[in-house]
């Protein structure tokens, strides 16, 4: 029987018969800010699962291992289970967000090079910058396990670059998580990809396609969240 095993902001995990399989519901919450703006918006479960299932399905056809299996309905997708690394990934091409005020440089500047940034998962200290060397001493990781995050994120950023400036988007930043598969322990990409964990700016005009449409208050988040899986799927 299936039992709710967990649920957050954007999405319900259910066990299935298989102790190796769960069962993803999106939900059509949106939340910003850690929480402290919330809204509900019809459609958004749909449109995030059709998304993530594309992405997932572009990255799987480049060999990179990820949870994903399969789509099971409008906003329900399988996954294989894992053990969730307590670290989140975050994958920068251009100036943006957090990183241009921790820094003071200028949003939208590219940065030459992809910067790749790990954070402690913790809501209660709310998820703090930290290096490889804090991830060791805290036995978040191995270090073998830190280089392979770091191999397949980089190797996610390229396939993803590549992906959505097919379609005239523009890749600027997006964050990752990684976990052991229950079965074998491998690391395999996890979570998932959406407008909701990514930054993505029209590469002319840089009109936003992502939920900072919702935290700036733009425009509206499931229009532009059709808007963007259109483009997506015009893409061969």
């Amino acid at each position: 029987m299936s039992e709710l095993l967990y649920e957050g902001k954007a999405k319900k995990m259910f066990t299935t018969d298989d102790p190796n399989v769960l069962r993803v519901e999106y939900k059509n919450d949106a939340t910003a800010f850690n929480g402290k703006k919330k809204a509900v918006f019809p459609g958004k479960g749909k449109l995030n699962n059709a998304i993530c299932t594309k992405i997932f399905h572009v990255l799987q056809e480049k060999n990179i291992p990820t949870h994903f299996i399969e789509k099971i309905s409008d906003t329900e997708q399988l996954v294989k289970a894992v053990d969730i690394v307590p670290i989140e990934v975050v994958v920068r091409n251009v100036v943006a967000g957090s990183l241009a005020k921790r820094l003071g440089l200028d949003e939208g500047v590219s940065l030459g090079r992809t910067i790749i940034e790990f954070y402690y998962k913790s809501d209660e200290l709310g998820d703090p910058m930290i290096n490889s060397d804090h991830a060791l001493a805290m036995k978040l990781a191995t270090e073998e396990e830190l280089a392979e995050i770091r191999r397949q994120a980089s190797r996610v950023n390229d396939v993803l670059q590549t992906l959505f400036a097919d379609a005239g988007i523009l890749l600027v930043d997006f964050k990752l998580e990684f976990g052991k598969l229950k079965s074998t322990g491998e690391i395999v990409l996890a979570d998932e990809i959406s407008p909701d964990t990514c930054r993505l700016w029209d590469i002319k005009t840089h009109e936003k396609l992502d939920k900072d449409v919702f935290r700036r208050n733009i425009a509206d988040l499931p229009e532009t969240y059709e808007k963007l899986f259109n483009r997506l799927e015009a893409v061969q």
